[in-house]
């Protein structure tokens, strides 16, 4: 259901309000024995499922928010990695340290022993997982940074005077990014959760707003009749349930 176009949940709610409105001005004639199609009711149900797409709609800006501040961390790793080695290599580090080093820092840029094959992207995945290509997800370029700082750490000639490359500040550093990895999935399992609440409410419960709009749009046909000026008023009226 989450792949429906969001304005269509929208679209669906002002059907509702609509409806509600008419039933309202059919005055005392509207007085169905089913309680979840009272006025009370039904307008209830109007407030819940605005407020579940409101929430949908600022737990979306929350997810996008963390993934600008995810990319905009990592941006800076690819650089900050160059520094690092370049920085060892200057310091006079034996030539094992640094092709241990090297090693990841070739992970971190990306580079391929041999070419990647081609692929086309998934324009539908849901969540940014990789950075570019070969052990570049978020989460293995940490681990690479993490090695990387576990071997400047122990080599007893890296001792730069810039504050950004020192030890304390890369694992500083590295608690940064997975602070900001973190808050992205955290974010959006946050999205998925309201989403999988609206839906519930707006149709898949038994007393969802889909459910009761289409009882009070059938009730209405019963007390005037399918050709009566009132239910014509309301049978243009959609509510239209999301494909699974």
């Amino acid at each position: 259901m989450t792949a429906f176009i969001e304005t269509g949940h929208a679209r669906n709610l002002s059907s509702l309000q609509q409806l509600i409105a008419a039933s309202i001005g059919y005055g005392s004639a509207y007085a169905p024995s089913v309680t979840n199609l009272s006025i009370t009711e039904l307008t209830t149900c109007h407030t819940n499922g605005q407020a579940l797409l409101a929430d949908v709609l600022a737990k979306k800006t929350d997810y996008r928010a963390a993934i600008n501040m995810r990319i905009e961390a990592f941006a800076l790793l690819r650089k900050k990695s160059t520094r690092i080695l370049n920085a060892l290599k200057a310091s006079g580090a034996s030539a094992e340290v640094v092709a241990n080093a090297r090693e990841y820092h070739r992970k971190i840029q990306g580079s391929r022993a041999s070419k990647p094959p081609t692929s086309s992207p998934d324009p539908n995945a849901p969540v940014p997982k990789t950075i570019s290509n070969s052990q570049q997800s978020f989460d293995q370029l940490i681990q690479h940074l993490a090695g990387l700082i576990s071997v400047v750490n122990i080599a007893a000639t890296y001792a730069p005077n810039e504050t950004d490359l020192k030890v304390a500040s890369l694992n500083t550093y590295k608690l940064d990014l997975d602070s900001k990895n973190s808050d992205v999935n955290t974010t959006y399992v946050a999205v998925t959760n309201v989403r999988l609440a609206r839906d519930k409410k707006m149709y898949s419960d038994s007393d969802s707003a889909y459910i009761r709009f289409t009882a009070v749009k059938s009730y209405i046909r019963s007390v005037f009749g399918a050709t009566s000026s009132e239910y014509r008023q309301i049978s243009v009226l959609a509510f239209k349930k999301p494909k699974n």
